[in-house]
């Protein structure tokens, strides 16, 4: 007897995914547990397995094809089975998905009746809703004008736009013809690239953030001559341990020890129930440049780890990134976000707030630097830091009190030590 097989929810969140690799084909006997497809989702590729023993029947869904969660994308089967043709299409005025009904004698139309008095509703000409929810039910195809609050004062909730979506009218759509790809336009010839995979999943994460929360993003620079000396005198010791030490886990220790000092920097907002939510744990997520796009691998209880444990743990979580074989769980949970882009060059930016984190620090280049010490021109190490925050949950004094927390550890580095 065939078997669908419905494309799971394999990660937090997860809604869609795209197909980039049958392990199989159709004919093909496999086992349960065996390797059955790759799926991207959300930043990663993720190795689906067979969910049961038998053959492939069908294969529902092509290679580049974006898949929804609850999507049968494969049907098993035993072996000579055959695949159940799918129902001849309903005539017009008949109702039903498998079959058909007789249609019904027309009946007179109903003496007509004087239409009750509209009850008070909570629909306006401009509902009542978050940037994240009008957000969602633009990319749902819902008129969030017409949708009815549910919400405190009749706001509209994510809930009520989703309901409204479900609730549409599920209508054929017409026949699409292959669409014309022009190789030039006016200037010169062109190459159309899909946008899929990472790219695509930044994308959608990207704009979410933005229309979401209100950036503002604050700048400033510490001396971290210190710093660097002591990095390099420990670089050696850790080289002998195979550990690749770098000054990005002295800064992780400094953004911990400012959260704790300014919570409101470790928390996400909840919109729909208006809290805003504190974490209590440290989960720093370190955004690491990859062939694919930017990932962001997280630090799980970073503030818990040594110096050394952050610098090998780095280490492992941007290999894997890397090279595409990062575990999901390893993405998510984050509290705080951390980029380094003075990697690859760059002074300042405006890093983008990962979403639903409040806050994000950009790393810049460090640069030695001029800088006047006690009337003395000297030459110091300088690194350029900028914050990122959501400024409905946070306010610009106490973004700089946080930075200059940081800044302070990153300048006396024994700060950093004695808080470890």
């Amino acid at each position: 007897m065939s078997y669908e097989f419905k494309f799971p929810d394999i990660g937090e969140g997860l809604t869609e995914g795209e197909i980039v690799r049958w392990l199989v084909k159709e004919g093909d006997e496999i086992k349960e547990g065996q390797p059955l497809v790759e799926v991207e989702t959300d930043k990663a590729l993720a190795e689906i397995p067979s969910p049961k023993t038998g053959v492939i029947l069908k294969l529902l869904a092509k290679e580049k094809e974006i898949i929804k969660v609850g999507q049968v994308i494969v049907v098993f089967g035993e072996k000579g089975e055959a695949v159940a043709t799918e129902p001849p299409p309903s005539k017009p005025g008949s109702v039903g998905v498998v079959g058909e009904l007789e249609e019904a004698p027309e009946e007179p139309a109903p003496p007509e009746v004087k239409p009750a008095p509209e009850k008070p509703s909570f629909v306006s000409p401009h509902a009542l809703a978050t940037p994240a929810v009008r957000a969602l039910a633009k990319e749902l195809g819902v008129d969030i004008e017409k949708v009815k609050g549910g919400g405190s004062e009749g706001r509209v909730t994510e809930k009520d736009v989703r309901e409204a979506a479900a609730g549409k009218a599920r209508l054929p759509e017409p026949e699409k013809k292959p669409a014309k790809v022009k190789k030039y336009d006016f200037y010169g010839y062109i190459d159309h690239i899909p946008l899929r995979g990472v790219r695509r999943a930044i994308a959608k994460a990207m704009v979410k953030s933005k229309y979401t929360a209100p950036h503002v993003t604050a700048m400033d620079e510490a001396d971290v001559t210190a710093l660097w000396g002591i990095k390099e005198k420990e670089k050696k010791n850790a080289e002998k341990k195979g550990i690749k030490l770098t000054i990005l886990p002295f800064i992780i220790k400094a953004v911990i020890a400012g959260l704790k000092e300014h919570p409101y920097l470790n928390a996400s907002l909840d919109d729909e129930n208006e809290e805003i939510i504190l974490k209590k744990y440290f989960n720093i997520g370190v955004a690491t440049d990859t062939p694919e796009g930017l990932m962001v691998p997280v630090v799980k209880n970073a503030d818990d780890k040594s110096i050394l444990q952050l610098a090998e743990e780095l280490t492992r979580l941007a290999e894997k990134a890397r090279n595409r074989t990062i575990d999901l769980a390893d993405m998510k949970g984050g509290t705080f976000t951390i980029t380094n882009y003075g990697a690859v060059g760059g002074m300042y930016g405006t890093p983008i707030i990962n979403h639903p984190e409040v806050a994000i620090l950009g790393v810049g280049r460090m640069k030695e630097t001029p800088v006047v010490m006690d009337g003395k021109v000297e030459t110091r190490k300088m690194l350029f830091l900028s914050l990122s925050f959501d400024h409905r949950v946070v306010d610009g004094a106490e973004a700089a009190r946080f930075l200059n927390m940081i800044i302070a550890r990153l300048e006396d580095p024994d700060l950093i030590l004695l808080e470890s």
